[in-house]
Order: structure tokens, then sequence, then C-alpha cells
């Protein structure tokens, strides 16, 4: 039998060994790193949200209420905060009820594992969040899984798998390690013709994308189309958590169904309270001039990479892949540029294939377009030192 060791020791060989970084301090477009300042381009605080004042203010007031919840949802666990927080996020998404979860791999798996069982069906697109993936194998329903972002494939498996049980069309709205988008208009409409729940993952969507910052429904129009949106509050929002936000049936069976919620400690009120304050600042003209701001820096950055000729894998989003290829080159790439001060994570298996390894630049409303322009110039300069471009 393999020992961990060795296992470690081949991964190590492998460049595949993964190991933690410590920042030190907020997050913001800068941070120190091993006692160096570094431009930080690999984290989800797109809008700037998780060291923002009014998000400081409120999860000190948040402190006022206790340190902890004390219970689960279902016990004691359900505070205030817990009930005002959903009855924003409802608002927010246009839906008449949400539920919160503890975080984004505790809703997809509550989520998805309570809607659906064995004879049921669940249809999947093959570049899911790993979290969809544990859902729909903890649910023990039929997972179809169709190509990426492939609707003709979808429907031929809707046609193929009639079945009697539910079905569930499940996706990310915003790919996390692509920055491309799920093809929510033709998905809600064969939902509808083949009978089926569309449930859509908009974690790097919330706040961010859309003309109010609803997300990846309302950038596409089709915000009543879905039946179920997930998405978190630990990204654009600046603070933790996630939630559900659907029907008052679907919420409420949640409630009696989902075991991730069911059986967790629910969430402090010191970071309910950040979550309700992010809600309306994306609501407010700064979250709009924070969207714009995004907007600009990402088209500045995608611009120069292009210009350098680098392949973004076709990105429609701040995040930006850089494709590189091999395990090692990416890892490499990774270490060079952090030498010339730009932190930037290389995803390698099994996060994303063998052989599609990539840097996965994130953009943030905070940069500095400035830095963005030098960042990716350096980028630049380290690909073709290595071969990449």
């Amino acid at each position: 039998m393999q020992t961990f060791a060795e296992e470690l020791d081949q991964l190590r060989s492998e460049g595949l060994y993964r190991s933690m970084r410590v920042l030190k301090g907020a997050q913001g477009s800068h941070v120190e790193l091993d006692g160096k300042k570094v431009l930080l381009l690999c984290s989800n605080n797109y809008l700037g949200l998780a060291d923002h004042p009014a998000l400081r203010r409120a999860a000190v007031f948040g402190v006022a209420f206790g340190t902890g919840s004390g219970a689960s949802r279902l016990v004691s666990g359900t505070m205030e905060l817990h009930a005002e927080l959903e009855e924003r996020i409802a608002r927010f998404k246009g839906t008449e009820k949400a539920l919160v979860f503890n975080s984004g791999y505790a809703a997809n798996t509550g989520i998805i594992s309570a809607l659906v069982g064995r004879g049921d069906a669940i249809f999947s697109d093959k570049l899911n969040h790993a979290s969809i993936v544990d859902g729909a194998l903890l649910s023990r329903a039929n997972c179809h899984r169709y190509p990426h972002r492939d609707m003709a494939a979808l429907e031929r498996l809707l046609q193929d798998k009639p079945g009697t049980g539910r079905r569930l069309i499940v996706t990310d709205g915003v790919f996390s390690m692509d920055g491309d988008i799920a093809p929510l208009r033709r998905m809600v409409q064969l939902a509808r013709q083949y009978d089926a729940l569309l449930m859509v993952d908009d974690a790097h969507g919330t706040g961010v994308l859309g003309a109010t910052g609803r997300g990846t429904a309302e950038l596409l129009g089709v915000m009543d189309g879905v039946d179920i949106h997930m998405g978190t509050l630990g990204k654009g929002l600046g603070s933790f958590g996630a939630y559900a936000a659907a029907s008052q049936t679907i919420c409420d069976y949640l409630v009696n169904k989902a075991r991730s919620f069911i059986f967790s400690t629910s969430l402090p009120p010191a970071v309910l309270a950040p979550s309700i304050a992010a809600l309306d600042l994306v609501d407010s003209r700064e979250g709009k001039e924070l969207r714009d701001r995004l907007s600009a820096n990402v088209a500045l950055f995608k611009e120069r990479l292009a210009a350098a000729g680098f392949d973004t894998m076709g990105s429609e989003t701040q995040i930006v892949p850089v494709f590189v290829g091999p395990a090692e080159a990416t890892m490499q790439f990774s270490k060079e540029l952090l030498d010339q001060g730009i932190f930037v994570q290389g995803i390698r298996p099994p996060t994303v294939p063998a052989g599609s390894c990539r840097l996965r630049c994130t953009i943030m409303a905070t940069h500095d377009p400035a830095d963005l322009e030098a960042s990716a110039d350096t980028i630049a300069r380290v690909g073709k030192k290595l071969g990449v471009v």
C-alpha cells in the first residue's frame, strides 16, 4: 500500500503538490507576502469589499449580537440577522424566499442532494464546480454530464433520458477556471420544454454582473427563468457564506431536507451583518461605480494580454486565465511572477484537466490601471522567456 508520504512525494515530482501562502494584513489590491509587498492578482474579492469600511463597521455592529449563534438553524441558531439577511437576499434576487448556508460548498451539496435522489436525473456541465459534482454524487441520482456549454448535447440527453422522476439541470453561471458564461437563455428554454428545474451557481457573478449586480441571469435577461439561484457572499460581496434564492416551496423543502443546512451550527452575527451591508452597497451609486471600474480594468488587462499573444481561453468576465499547458511550466511561471512582485496562482489537475494548466488571473475594481498595465507587461516578458508565447 502506498504511504501518504510516498503519495505526497509523487505529487511533488509531478508538479502537483500544493501548499498554502500566508498573507499579512487585509485583502486589498496589494498584500504583504513573505515580507514583501506584491500585487494581488488571484483574489475573488472582485469589488474590493473584503476590507471596505462599511463592511468593517457592520462586522463590529454584528458582534453586539454575540460571537456565535450557539446552535443549528432548526434548534436555536436562527437569529434576527439570519432572517434579515435572507429577506434582503430574496429582494436582491427577486424571489419569494432565500436560505443562507454556511459556504458555497455546503450550499451546493445540500441543495442538490435534497432536491433529487435515486431514480431522479441531473444534467450537469462537465466544467461545473467540484461542489456541484460532489452534490450530484451525494444525491445518488443519475448524473448525465454534457460537454462544456454544449446545448445540443444537453438537449439530446434530455430527450434520451426521459425518466419519471425529478429532473435538475445545474450549471455554473460563470465558470470559475475559464471565466466564460453559461448560455442561460437556451438553458431556460430547455428546462421548460423538458420539464426540468434549472439551478444556477452564480458564485462568481453575484454582485458583479448585470446592470444592478444581480448576476449572470440578470446580464442575460432570464432572472425569472431560473428556479434556484445559488450564490456566495464571500467573493464579489466580500463577506462569507452562501445562499439559495427560490420559491417559498423550494426553500421550505430545503429547510426540511438539506442536510448541510440542518446539521451545521449557523453563521455568526459578525458575518451576517457585513453581508447585508454588502448588498446595500451593491445597490448604491458606489456599487455601480465599482462595477464600472471593474469592467474597465478587465478590458484593459485583456487587451494587453491579447496584444502579447496569450490565450485567455474565451474569458468573458473578471476571471482571466492565461493558458500555459504543462503543470511544471505553469508553476515556474507563477514563481517567476512572484519574484517580480505579482502574486498569481497556477491552476493544475485535479482542478483542471491535465495539459490545460493555466495562470488564473482575477481582476478587482480596486486595482490601479497602471498596475494592471505593468503586470500584463511583466506577464508577457516572463511568458516569452519561458516559451509560453
